[in-house]
């Protein structure tokens, strides 16, 4: 039986979290990314969503959690090419990193109509991956079960009376990931190599035009990699053949620890993801760009804790 003592720290908590405004914590220079109007942050909307993230109730038969494919330890991606579903569906593509997400354009590596976080969390959790399509209202019932979910989702939607549904699944999911922000690298402390320094020149000649930006993107679809008819990229988004094997440019920041690389994961290495690119580079200058490519890790990131599975939600582990 759970002590007052304990259920008054709970609610503590939860009315700290409620009371928090969120603040940015960003480098000069980088503006704050555009939230959706419906859906502002609050420190208790990412409290939940951290929770959320973590369990993995949220697909079908229990074992499988957004966490399971985005660790933090690989930036929020997967160390497999692909991976597959919860029925042993194989997957498609590579599980793309989550840093600095909030700032991406679009949320897929093929169809721009995925505009906010809030749509693509459905995407896996209804599809292969997660496998609830057809169970729309199995999540809210299971969460709802769960005394703590529900203190929480009343702190972070009041507006909402705390309803447990999966339209705040999501905008809690969204609010979690868009505190996932990494600005804390060597470079970005200026703290580069000679090496690394060289490879920064080099890429800012060679890589820079597509990898831009304070994300290292431009968020444009490019053809980068032979076409492959069982997935046309773009095209199956817009019909238009000139489409056919265009991906969007993927962020750069942790992309040592993100690998293996492009949409089908075919990049083993990531001096390989470098030698496919249609830039003419010697040896010298792939090592000078690698390490340049090394020093964009932020070992703060993804060691981070306060990203990491949250074992104690409502004061209790």
């Amino acid at each position: 039986m759970i002590g007052r003592a304990a259920l008054t720290l709970a609610a503590l908590i939860l009315t700290v979290a409620v009371a928090a405004p969120w603040r940015w914590s960003l480098p000069p220079g980088v503006v704050a990314p555009i939230v959706p109007a419906d859906n502002p942050m609050s420190a208790a909307k990412v409290a939940l969503g951290r929770r959320l993230f973590y369990d993995a109730d949220l697909s079908i038969d229990g074992t499988m959690s957004c966490a399971s494919c985005h660790e933090q330890k690989h930036a929020f991606a997967d160390v497999n090419a692909t991976r597959p579903g919860v029925h042993g569906d194989p997957g498609r593509r590579n599980v793309p990193g989550l840093a600095n997400v909030a700032w991406l354009s679009s949320l897929t590596s093929a169809d721009p109509r995925v505009t906010t976080l809030e749509a693509q969390a459905m995407i896996p959790i209804f599809g292969l991956e997660m496998g609830m399509h057809g169970s729309e209202q199995e999540i809210p019932r299971r969460l709802t079960r769960d005394v703590c979910y529900r203190r929480q989702f009343r702190a972070a939607f009041p507006d909402r009376r705390g309803r447990i549904d999966m339209t705040s699944v999501a905008m809690a999911l969204a609010s979690f990931e868009r505190s996932l922000v990494s600005f804390g690298t060597p470079a970005d402390r200026g703290a580069l190599s000679p090496q690394a320094t060289a490879g920064k020149a080099v890429f800012d000649q060679t890589c820079a035009s597509c990898h831009s930006g304070p994300i290292f993107s431009d968020g444009h679809f490019h053809v980068i990699l032979p076409v492959d008819k069982a997935d046309r990229g773009l095209a199956e988004a817009t019909g238009r053949a000139e489409d056919e094997g265009r991906f969007r440019t993927p962020p750069l920041r942790n992309v040592a620890v993100t690998g293996p690389w492009f949409h089908d994961g075919s990049a083993r290495t990531l001096r390989d993801a470098i030698a496919r690119h249609p830039v003419m580079l010697d040896a010298a200058d792939t090592g000078r760009v690698l390490a340049y490519l090394m020093a964009l890790t932020d070992r703060g990131f993804i060691e981070n804790p306060a990203f990491a599975y949250p074992d104690d939600p409502c004061g209790s582990k």
